[in-house]
């Protein structure tokens, strides 16, 4: 198989007829030719196939209401005893409540509640205590009004029912469908959003040893396979959202290179979800112990992404997020409103 990945570009010095990336803010004018066992080539837009360039360029549907042809934040709401960035913070409803309709006053584009969490080592939460987190935290955020749309971040199909008979009206897998299979049905029924993610192995032993053929690619088929998945359970691609999953089941190593190579996963033709906030690598890498200090480097991913073109960014620190956006939106696209 042979994949194109666009190397982005959001100079303003743009070629009049070099195509924009996704309907959004980066263009290209080559990409590098993958091919597992052979040297990548850089390669012009007229040696790419046209099936290839235009689910590259196709501008993306609205996810929720919101258009995908500018960044979008999502702030993380862990409503969990054990989550490892905020420490169980937020874990009563109230506190979480409060917690969220802070971020949506900050700048939140989207809110995704999570009841269970699914950091190294975790442990499965009964899908009863699940529904009990989450499910209150959700009805008051839409009993009071708020308009940011929310996300169940979950992989039960239960929860996501819960969830969206509450006012939820996104559902994040982090097993892609892989988990419970009766997700898709509640998905395609509901006509909502899906968000599939990568991730090899369970929570609990995923960061043991893994190890890939070449985690790019591989994880590239895998979202490939998913998406396939979710279609033929009657979920449109427009509707599908995809996340390389990083730091789930990935050495320091395979996060930056699916960090470096994002912009293959335009490839799919859905819009791309970037989740790396105050992950350990960046800890690592970084030097920053506690999560609490790895501020700084998830805004560096974060930035990472936005040059490729990554559509949705999943953050804890939404005020901090959202003025490195606001000002990358005025170096980079002039934009200052």
């Amino acid at each position: 198989m042979i994949y194109y990945r666009p190397i982005a570009q959001t100079d303003a010095a743009r070629p009049a007829l070099a195509p924009w990336l996704a309907g959004g803010w980066s263009w290209f004018d080559r990409l590098e030719r993958l091919e597992r066992g052979k040297a990548a080539k850089v390669v012009t837009v007229d040696e790419v196939p046209e099936t290839v360039l235009r689910r590259l360029c196709d501008a993306r549907g609205p996810i929720a209401g919101l258009t995908m042809d500018r960044p979008r934040l999502m702030g993380i709401i862990n409503v969990t005893p054990d989550s490892f960035s905020d420490g169980g913070r937020f874990h009563a409803a109230d506190a979480a409540v409060a917690h969220a309709r802070g971020m949506a006053e900050a700048g939140a584009d989207i809110l995704d509640i999570g009841g269970e969490s699914t950091r190294p080592g975790s442990a499965a939460v009964s899908v009863g205590e699940e529904v009990q987190r989450t499910e209150p935290v959700i009805r008051a955020l839409a009993g009071a009004g708020i308009q940011t749309p929310i996300s169940i971040d979950t992989r039960k199909a239960e929860v996501a029912e819960a969830a969206l008979a509450a006012g939820a009206r996104i559902v994040n897998d982090v097993a892609a469908l892989s988990y419970d299979p009766r997700l898709a049905s509640v998905v395609a029924k509901a006509g909502v959003p899906l968000c599939l993610m990568h991730a090899q192995g369970d929570p609990a032993t995923m960061q043991d040893d893994p190890r890939y053929d070449d985690v790019l690619l591989d994880v590239y088929d895998y979202l490939e396979a998913r998406v396939a998945v979710a279609e033929a359970a009657g979920i449109r691609r427009d509707r599908i959202i995809v996340d390389p999953g990083i730091g789930f089941g990935k050495t320091v190593d395979h996060n930056l290179a699916l960090i470096r190579g994002l912009s293959l996963f335009h490839g799919l033709g859905c819009p791309i979800l970037l989740g790396a906030s105050r992950k350990r690598f960046i800890g690592t890498i970084g030097r920053a112990k506690k999560a609490d200090d790895r501020v700084p480097g998830t805004l560096a991913v974060t930035l990472a992404g936005l040059s490729q073109g990554v559509q949705v960014h999943r953050v804890h620190d939404m005020a901090e997020a959202k003025q490195a956006l606001r000002l990358w939106q005025a170096v980079t696209l002039g934009e200052t409103t």
